[in-house]
């Protein structure tokens, strides 16, 4: 094989403009559908789109045909019975984070379950409660239902208990976000998770994590906290801890810091011998079965003081109803839940697709995660989406489909209903261990700061702000910052561009940044700039802007001197002040600077001026030193109105004889100006080129090298045309 050094090709063609280009190769005439057209064809039924449509709505179909019992059974099995151990132990655990009982986050590795079994599109997924989302469900309940103080004025809490009151509010906003993730499916709005960066999630997700931990202070240290919401939270609630700190439960720390010293040497030991492992160890179910017998045999609750889990109901409760009047207070924090339930969960979903080769549909899981909700929401369940680790866990065991998930949620169903008072003597602070534990990945996320800083400083900034503002603000206000400053980066990079001039790599077609390059070749008298973003209302004088620091002069100007220096040559011609050939001139008026703008008047004028040379009579026109200007396109997508009416401005450099071409232009950009009537008498068609060096070889014949004798000939032309008359 050749180095790619000495591999060489050759192509023979004409040189063309997009006028020869079109003339030469006839265009595919297409028909441009109306909005009614689209109507029509969404709301047309066939025997095949049913087909479909039912294949999509239960992508359950579609997996189940293929589904091999022989090959994947076994693997689903063991995957759903190892996941379901640690929904259960998550369940109880992230309940903790929303303010409510324990088992009710049981409930959340059941019922959102079933219904994702069913709509989701994701073989490897694990449904169930998440950190993040108990979190911000835990602000919402602890902000209508405070640990201290009278609750919100709502109707429906008239006659229920604290924690029913609790129970109502987070199932209510389950509920909300179900609705507000169903209706954005079916609107096939899926593509709004992209405007969350990775930089914004990673942001967002570590100063969640923040928010976790300090969370779960409370329950390690075995200290009475009351909840905070809003913003600077964190703050009142590290005040409390450290105020009450020498009240600290010995036992819940000894156990805290014994289960997160193994569970974190376990996972490692996982990490490391993961390809060894036929499963990896279920290190948090283990030291949840020694911490209930050493609870049990110890009576830690009554002779300690150690905060239990407590009694485990063995029946589902009945669904109840969402209360609207919670709708109207929670519509705001329920919308970001369901913003980021979703993207997290889209995010791991696709990750696994990609590895396991199969399609995920962003706007089925959105219908998915809806219904999911809803479901659960109906039935006191926590938010949905998934957690990483879960998921880890159901996809390394072997897991090939939500028949795994579907098993996961029988192991909960057996809990609840069969063995879930053997849990009733766990304490807390292992539950809050096991959560802590489980930050190490999102809080890691802290060291990719300085790879930021110094790949990218925008989305450094990104980041830093997102995370420090849902640490101080809270999550809810905290994505909104994020969200802004994303907008803004976007913002500064479009409409402030790298603008370069190019030069050409001797000997090639190739043009690049002169700056970037030793061997490179500025044509003389040729301008070529690139702008490499899209053309719009926002950059546009940044453009012009550029543009005129590129060539070096300001065109505009130059046209006005240039119409002074005309007026005044011809007044002094009819005044006799030079010695010309008699010519009759029409009188001259004062000029206002609109007829200054306009294109040089060279009527009644008998000589041709050289705007190079000297001028009589101390006229003074600063020179133009370039002929041509090429444009490079190739980058630009777009041109709104306003960058139509800027681009107007090229006229400028028209009248001051310098020709101007555009290269690289997208043919449907070539379109919009025909059709908003961009082109006449001085700007037409013809100065479209499909590439520079095409341009480049049109400036050529139409600008050839001059000689040293054309040169000298030009700076004496004035001279020879014009004399000064003697006074």
């Amino acid at each position: 094989m050749l180095r790619p050094s000495t591999q060489r090709y050759s192509v023979t063609r004409p040189l063309y403009s997009e006028d020869t280009f079109e003339d030469e190769h006839a265009k595919v005439y297409r028909k441009h559908k109306r909005l009614l057209d689209h109507f029509i064809q969404y709301f047309t039924c066939t025997s095949e789109r049913a087909k479909n449509a039912a294949v999509s709505l239960l992508p359950i179909i579609g997996w189940m045909k293929i589904y091999s019992i022989k090959d994947w059974l076994l693997n689903d099995i063991v995957s759903g019975v190892s996941t379901g151990l640690v929904a259960v132990l998550q369940g109880l655990a992230f309940s903790l984070l929303a303010s409510i009982s324990t088992w009710y986050g049981l409930y959340a590795a059941f019922f959102p379950v079933i219904m994702y079994f069913f709509l989701g599109t994701s073989r490897h997924i694990s449904v169930g409660s998440f950190p993040i989302l108990s979190l911000m469900v835990g602000a919402v309940v602890t902000r209508l239902v405070p640990d201290e103080g009278p609750p919100a004025n709502i109707t429906a809490f008239e006659g229920l208990t604290k924690d029913e009151q609790r129970i109502l509010v987070s199932a209510s906003l389950t509920f909300l976000v179900g609705l507000f993730q169903l209706g954005m499916g079916l609107l096939q709005v899926g593509f709004i998770v992209m405007y969350l960066s990775d930089t914004l999630i990673s942001g967002f997700t570590t100063a969640a994590a923040v928010h976790i931990l300090v969370s779960q202070l409370k329950f390690v240290l075995g200290l009475t906290v009351p909840g905070f919401s809003g913003p600077l939270s964190i703050i009142y609630t590290l005040e409390s801890v450290f105020t009450q700190i020498t009240s600290t439960n010995i036992h819940d720390l000894v156990t805290s810091i014994v289960v997160m010293v193994m569970v974190l040497g376990v996972k490692e030991i996982n990490d490391r011998f993961k390809s060894k492992l036929p499963v990896p160890i279920p290190i948090e179910v283990i030291m949840t079965v020694i911490a209930c017998g050493v609870s049990y045999a110890f009576n830690f609750s009554e002779n300690h003081g150690v905060d239990v889990v407590g009694k485990i109901p063995n029946t589902f409760e009945s669904p109840i109803a969402p209360s609207l009047q919670l709708f109207q207070m929670t519509a705001v924090e329920a919308f970001p839940i369901a913003i980021v339930g979703f993207a997290v969960a889209f995010a791991v979903a696709k990750v696994y697709s990609v590895k396991h080769d199969y399609i995920i549909d962003g706007n089925q899981e959105l219908i998915a995660f809806g219904a999911s909700n809803i479901f659960g929401g109906a039935f006191k369940s926590l938010a949905a989406s998934t957690a990483l680790s879960r998921s880890a866990v159901q996809e390394s065991t072997g897991g090939k489909t939500q028949i795994a998930g579907l098993l996961s949620a029988i192991i909960v169903l057996v809990v609840i209903l069969g063995i879930g008072f053997l849990l009733e003597p766990l304490p807390k602070s292992l539950l809050g261990a096991v959560v802590i534990v489980n930050l190490k990945g999102m809080l890691m996320q802290v060291v990719t700061v300085p790879y930021l800083w110094k790949k990218d400083r925008p989305d450094c900034i990104v980041w830093v702000g997102t995370c420090l503002a849902a640490i101080f603000l809270g999550l809810d206000l905290g994505l909104a910052v994020g969200l802004g400053l994303e907008l803004l980066t976007v913002v500064f990079r479009a409409q402030f561009p790298r603008c370069c001039v190019l030069a050409n790599i001797s000997g090639t077609d190739i043009y690049r940044d002169r700056k970037d390059y030793v061997n490179i070749y500025e044509p003389e008298g040729v301008k070529i700039f690139r702008i490499p973003s899209p053309i719009f209302f926002a950059n546009i004088d940044f453009f012009r802007d550029k543009l005129k620091d590129a060539v070096g002069f300001n065109p505009l100007r130059i046209l006005r001197k240039r119409n002074k220096a005309v007026k005044k040559i011809k007044k002094m011609i009819k005044k006799g002040e030079l010695t010309l050939t008699s010519v009759r001139l029409e009188s001259e008026e004062e000029s206002n600077m609109e007829d200054l703008d306009k294109p040089t008047d060279y009527s009644d004028l008998p000589i041709q001026v050289n705007w190079d040379t000297e001028l009589p009579a101390n006229i003074r026109v600063p020179p133009v030193n370039i002929h041509s200007l090429i444009l490079d396109f190739s980058v630009v997508s777009f041109l709104d109105i306003s960058a139509l009416k800027g681009l107007k401005a090229l006229k400028e450099f028209i009248r001051v004889s310098v020709d101007v071409y555009i290269v690289g232009c997208d043919p449907y950009i070539i379109e919009k100006l025909r059709n908003c009537k961009f082109f006449d008498d001085e700007i037409k068609t013809s100065i479209f080129f499909l590439t520079i060096h095409d341009a480049m070889l049109f400036i050529h014949e139409s600008h050839p090298p001059k000689t040293v004798s054309e040169k000298d000939f030009n700076a004496n032309y004035m001279t020879y045309c014009i004399k000064r008359k003697k006074n």
